[in-house]
C-alpha cells in the first residue's frame, strides 16, 4: 500500500509527511512518500494534495507540473483512487476559485471558492486557529470524530458547495464555513489535519485505512 503526498512546489510538506508516516506505522497503512515523480503518483494506492498560498498560484503550479497533474487526474477520475485535498488542495477540487482572479479548479466537487465574509465584523480574516467541527453526515474518515472536536485552520477563502450533500462538516465563523467536503473517492479538508493533534491524526489514520 503506497500513499503519495504530491509535491508540486506548493509549500513546506514536512509536517504532513511526518504525520502521515506516523499514522501509517500505527494503523499498518503501508508506505508514505512525498513525491514529484509522475510515475509514483500513477502507481500510488491513495493520493494526498496539500496546498499553501493563493488559489491561482497553486493551480498554475499544479498544472505546470503536467506529468504529475495528468497522473493525478487519471488516478482519481479513471481509476477511483482515494484522494485527500488539504487546505488549498481542497479548494482546488472546486469548479472555480475567485481569489484575485477567476481561476478554473479541478471541477471534482461543484462549487466556488470565495473570500470569507463573517457576519460579525469583529472577526478577523484570515480565519486562523482552532475551531469546533459541526459534523453534518457520517463518513468513514470521520470514524471516532464528532461535533465539538476541534481542528486547526489558516485560510482567508472558503468553499461554497453547489450540492449540499457534498459537504460533510462545517465550522461557525460568523456564519457557516465549509470544513470537509466529499464525493465518491474524493475528500477535502479545509483545516490542517497534520496540525490538529489527536483529532487530525485520527482522520489521517482513517484515510489510510479507507477503502471506498
Amino acid at each position: 500500500m503506497l500513499t503519495a503526498i504530491i509535491d508540486y512546489e506548493s509549500g513546506n510538506l514536512h509536517s504532513a509527511e511526518k504525520a502521515f508516516q506516523r499514522m501509517a506505522r500505527e494503523v499498518d497503512g503501508g508506505e508514505v512518500v512525498v513525491t514529484s515523480d509522475a510515475d509514483v503518483v500513477a502507481r500510488a494506492d491513495r493520493l494526498v494534495l496539500p496546498g499553501d498560498g493563493a488559489f491561482p498560484a497553486c493551480a498554475a503550479e499544479l498544472r505546470g507540473h503536467k506529468g504529475i497533474y495528468d497522473a493525478m487526474v487519471e488516478a482519481v477520475e479513471t481509476n477511483g483512487r482515494p484522494f485527500l485535498g488539504i487546505c488549498v488542495g481542497m479548494q482546488l477540487m472546486a469548479t472555480t476559485g475567485h481569489e484575485y482572479e477567476e481561476t478554473a479548479g479541478l471541477g471534482w466537487v461543484a462549487g466556488d471558492v470565495e473570500r470569507i465574509t463573517p457576519e460579525d465584523k469583529a472577526l478577523k480574516v484570515p480565519h486562523m486557529g482552532w475551531n469546533d467541527l459541526i459534523v453534518e453526515r457520517a463518513h468513514p474518515v470521520l470514524e471516532g470524530v464528532a461535533t465539538g472536536d476541534h481542528t486547526y485552520f489558516v485560510h482567508s477563502y472558503q468553499f461554497h458547495v453547489q450540492n449540499p450533500e457534498d459537504r460533510i462538516a462545517h465550522v461557525n465563523y460568523g456564519g457557516d464555513v465549509t470544513a470537509i467536503i466529499g464525493r465518491d473517492t474524493m475528500l477535502g479538508m479545509q483545516f490542517h489535519p497534520e496540525k490538529s493533534q489527536h483529532v487530525g491524526l485520527r482522520m489521517i489514520g482513517n484515510f489510510l485505512r479507507w477503502s471506498p
